[in-house]
């Protein structure tokens, strides 16, 4: 398209409540407009950023072997009653009733839905390992969206879930997703360390969230700089290689403030190898006894955002600070700025034995 034709509405100021570079770059480049507090419009430029990262995301899940479907936006409130969460979720959850009362939701995560729809379809154990993703809007009434995509009330999500017959099983899949994660960031250019974590509202035994180093990041990270000088491309989607590159990320020291130990960092890390620096809490990885999720809260600190408010609040937004290695100041080649979107987009990620990546 000729630029002379794109829908490029570009800013020379911007509000005062952008704070982060990221969001005000993506307000100056014409990439997206907020609509209401933390809901905002993808214009054309930001759109074709979005749709890059998504596809990103798509080709990861489906090497290692994730099919893709599409679940809905509105969701029955039965189902999350039978899970018990329906009154448990908060007030993060969007409460409606239709035209005959009949009591809806929008979807925050789609555990429950993905259940019934196992359970209602799959009839033998030989359709066992299953692991189905989808990409879908979400919404979750955040009680202070800011920072803008980062921090969202909606977003688009990639949630992936497996269904196993046993523990074993559970944490292949577990690894696949925690390969196809490390994959993810590593071709949108972003340093993404997996750390130990709680598996928060999802639930589940085993959890990793994944750590996106950047400056703009809330928590304080310390880690063994041999982390940093890993290289993912080594690995392949086989088992063998699988568990070769979990052994490699997991045996050198690195945690966030909240689990960190410095007589353990200064007695396993020598000092000229200690990094401490500031990270975004892009995704987490669990598994749990039936259904797992993962999910990814921002893609974006510039788009980045990782967070995770369970696995991710699933990748949520992203574009990033150098969304405009392409776009200078006005003038913009348009291909040439969704390269230098993608240079600049962060993300988050959330992974059950399911997972979930919030793309938006």
């Amino acid at each position: 398209m000729l630029i002379s034709k794109l829908f490029f509405p570009v800013l020379r100021e911007v509000s005062a409540d952008a704070k982060l570079k990221s969001h005000q770059l993506m307000l100056k480049a014409g990439m997206i407009r907020q609509s209401a507090a933390g809901i905002y419009s993808w214009l054309p430029l930001g759109l074709k950023v979005l749709k890059k990262i998504e596809q990103v995301v798509r080709e990861e899940q489906d090497n290692v072997g994730a099919q893709e479907m599409l679940m809905p936006t509105i969701q029955s409130a039965d189902i999350w009653k039978e899970s018990g969460r329906y009154d448990d979720y908060g007030q993060e959850m969007l409460r409606i009733k239709d035209r005959s009362d009949r009591e809806l939701l929008y979807g925050p995560t789609n555990e429950e839905l993905i259940t019934e729809i196992f359970r209602d379809n799959v009839k033998s154990y030989k359709s066992l390992p299953l692991i189905l993703y989808h990409i879908q809007w979400k919404f979750r009434d955040e009680i202070r969206p800011r920072f803008g995509v980062m921090r969202c009330r909606e977003f688009l999500m990639k949630d992936s879930y497996s269904f196993d017959l046993t523990k074993e099983d559970a944490l292949k899949s577990y690894n696949k997703m925690f390969y196809a994660y490390l994959r993810t960031f590593t071709r949108l250019e972003l340093k993404a360390l997996p750390l130990r974590a709680s598996s928060g509202p999802i639930g589940g035994d085993n959890s990793h969230e994944f750590i996106i180093l950047a400056d703009t990041g809330e928590s304080q990270v310390y880690l063994d700089k041999s982390l940093l000088n890993i290289d993912i491309h080594s690995f392949d989607n086989s088992e063998s290689s699988i568990n070769k590159m979990i052994s490699a990320f997991s045996t050198p020291y690195s945690a966030t403030d909240d689990k960190h130990s410095e007589k353990e960092f200064n007695e396993k890390v020598p000092k000229a190898n200690q990094v401490v620096t500031k990270g975004i809490e892009g995704v987490t990885v669990g598994v749990t006894d039936g259904v797992t999720e993962d999910v990814i809260e921002g893609v974006t600190d510039g788009v980045t955002d990782g967070v995770t408010d369970g696995v991710t609040d699933g990748l949520t937004d992203g574009v990033g600070e150098g969304v405009i290695d392409g776009v200078t100041e006005g003038v913009i080649d348009v291909d040439g700025v969704i390269e230098g979107v993608i240079d600049g987009v962060t993300d988050g990620v959330g992974v059950g034995v399911g997972g979930g990546l919030n793309l938006s």
